[in-house]
């Protein structure tokens, strides 16, 4: 671990015994996160060209960008201390909106490019609404004091949101929440209003229940729920005072955080899980949005222990450099971690964190004495059919996995293809210690069929149900095997996937239907470093003679360098295969052969009767694991 790079009060435990981090923290590191990017700020102040290999869209959106994400910090902080502003933040963002919407879209050193369609340019929209949010949280002390003029540039600078097509996606919450702003200034219409209701219409058709939306029309569901599909609805409703949005959309992110609020470790990590991870800390941004609104489910010291440990986790980790700017990765640098959309201004989404400082400083969520994060508390186990996915979560080390059996990123229009499996979604399972390994590795937590040399990858996720119990759950899917090089699918082949979660055991029970003669299957598990405390174990059951360590030479999120256990097993027709899997930092933990007492595989009258029975050695418990339909039941 390092220090932060700048400046930090002196920690108070007797307040925050947990991460010692205060309102006071908070306040110093927006300051300090601000004073090191605006280093970087051309003469106008209308762009922060941050050093850094450019996004696609190129340097001068990459120099908006730099300049509406930390406009967000800033306006959070003056926001939140009701004005004051003892760094005159304001005075410099006046100044660039000043410069920026002059003469937009010509080329010189200060011009904002425009905002066109998705397709052809689109990144502007994208930094649009961080512009319309923080003049609408700083409206006394920065709008009302531009002149008319400058206004109306500005207002015809983001009224592009409103007149192009955004991505399918949240990006709809852009011109949402740029049609929030105009109004609140009174420059709102027809147009506006066609905006906001667009957005709105199209969110009751991305939720799918228990707290989750789906990110556009198919099954992506990540960290963009906390910080976008979340966050914008209710920071509006919050903003503009609208109690029946505000009830509407402020109980679907209390019942949201009663999922996502376990899914940080208890070191403060986030599950490193789904795309723009080097948001980072923006991941606790719901978790602050539902103190300051309200609609939270969480004491107010446990919302504290979650935000302020997710920031000191990435500032003690060296998210910023030594110059103070936050890099391109997840601790430090990391490529794998990145988009193409990514710049070196887009770690600065993670500005939508210090929405936590709306909340004065009486505020409970900063009055209240923390208390222990829900991952530090006795072992969980939470099924959200929903999205697809099961939680895992264990005191002893507080790690904290997420076994994904329902959320793949693919758009409805895209077929099953190699070329569309992402290892931030395609694998089986996630956790707060580890990450995917690079896709030119060996996939990690992966059943890959093996046919004519070529390995396959899993694209669209088909869920076939969750469900838990008191200590244990489970989660299944299918999926289609694709083929990156050779026929991109083999006719009839099929997986069907199933994991049962108890303590930090991981039962992994495969079936495989219509495999080739000569196919083989392979399974992995979790990538770790072999020098480090955490430590990954795969063991076989039923169906894998064969056992291996895999190098992945260009390491994980956390590691330069890992190591990942690999079963094998040759397999034509149908085969049921049945394997333990463990993540673990406990010292003492046993191995995985010692937590069963018997397995069976049995094989019925044709391929829909086989099931698969498991007896725990511990407490003579069992599992079975039935196929068409997939059934699984837990007796003690």
């Amino acid at each position: 671990m390092t220090n932060s790079p700048f400046p930090l009060p002196a920690e108070d435990r007797a307040l925050s015994p947990y991460t010692g981090y205060t309102r006071a923290h908070w306040e110093a590191a927006a300051d300090g996160l601000l004073d090191a990017a605006w280093k970087w700020a051309t003469p106008g102040r209308a762009l922060l060209d941050l050093p850094g290999r450019p996004s696609r869209s190129g340097v001068r959106s990459d120099g908006l960008e730099g300049y509406a994400r930390t406009f967000l910090t800033a306006a959070f902080r003056v926001a939140g201390a009701e004005g004051k502003d003892p760094h005159n933040w304001l005075e410099r963002y006046a100044d660039g909106l000043t410069a920026g919407t002059r003469t937009p879209g010509r080329d010189d050193a200060e011009s904002w490019p425009l905002i066109l369609d998705h397709t052809v340019f689109g990144q502007p929209m994208v930094e649009s609404a961080s512009v319309a949010i923080g003049l609408r949280l700083t409206r006394p002390w920065l709008w009302d004091r531009l002149d008319a003029a400058t206004q109306d540039r500005a207002e015809e600078w983001l009224r592009g949101a409103l007149r192009h097509t955004p991505a399918p996606n949240n990006w709809y919450l852009f011109p949402f929440s740029v049609a929030g702003f105009l109004e609140s200034v009174g420059r709102g219409d027809a147009e506006t209003a066609r905006a906001r209701q667009r957005a709105l219409d199209l969110l009751e058709g991305w939720y799918v229940g228990e707290g989750w939306y789906a990110d556009g029309d198919g099954r992506a569901f990540d960290h963009y729920n906390g910080w976008a599909l979340h966050l914008y609805p209710v920071l509006d409703a919050y903003l503009s005072g609208d109690a029946e949005l505000s009830a509407h959309y402020g109980a679907r992110l209390a019942e949201h955080l009663e999922s996502f609020s376990l899914m940080f470790g208890a070191d403060g990590a986030p599950l490193h899980f789904g795309r723009s991870l080097t948001y980072r800390f923006a991941a606790g941004a719901a978790v602050g949005m539902g103190a300051v609104s309200g609609h939270t489910p969480l004491a107010p010291g446990v919302s504290r222990r979650l935000i302020s440990g997710s920031l000191r986790y990435f500032l003690e980790r060296g998210s910023a450099g030594d110059d103070g700017l936050l890099s391109l990765g997840w601790h430090g640098p990391h490529d794998a971690t990145l988009q193409v959309y990514s710049g070196p201004a887009s770690p600065y989404w993670a500005s939508k964190a210090f929405v936590a400082l709306l909340a004065p400083a009486e505020h409970p969520l900063w009055t209240a004495e923390e208390e222990p994060a829900p991952s530090e508390g006795p072992d969980r186990v939470l099924a959200l059919p929903s999205p697809g996915v099961l939680v895992q979560s264990t005191r002893a080390d507080g790690i904290v996995r997420l076994h994904n059996h329902g959320s793949d990123h693919l758009r409805p229009h895209e077929g099953d293809s190699a070329e569309v499996s992402d290892p931030l979604y395609a694998r089986l399972a996630y956790s707060t210690a580890t990450g995917p390994t690079p896709s030119a590795n060996t996939a990690d937590n992966h059943l890959s069929v093996r046919v004519g040399g070529s390995r396959s990858s899993r694209a669209r996720i088909r869920p076939l149900g969750a469900g838990h119990g008191e200590g244990w759950g489970w989660a299944a899917s299918w999926h289609r095997p694709v083929f990156p090089e050779g026929a991109p699918t083999v006719p009839g082949l099929r997986v069907e996937s199933v994991t049962v979660v108890r303590g930090r055991y991981e039962l992994r029970v495969h079936r495989i239907l219509g495999a080739p003669a000569g196919a083989r299957a392979e399974l992995t598990g979790w990538a770790t470093d072999p020098r480090g405390p955490v430590r990954s174990v795969l063991h076989g059951l039923h169906g894998w003679p064969d056992q291996e360590d895999v190098r992945a030479p260009q390491g994980t999120a956390f590691t330069r360098w890992a190591v990942l256990p690999r079963l094998g097993a040759d397999v034509e027709g149908t085969e049921v295969l049945v394997a333990l899997a463990s993540l673990t930092a406990e010292a003492d933990a046993g191995p995985p052969a010692d937590a069963v007492s018997g397995v069976d595989a049995v094989s019925g009258v044709d391929v829909n009767g086989e099931t698969v029975t498991v007896r725990w050695a511990d407490d003579g418990a069992t599992t079975r694991i039935g196929f068409a339909p997939v059934e699984v039941v837990h007796l003690l």
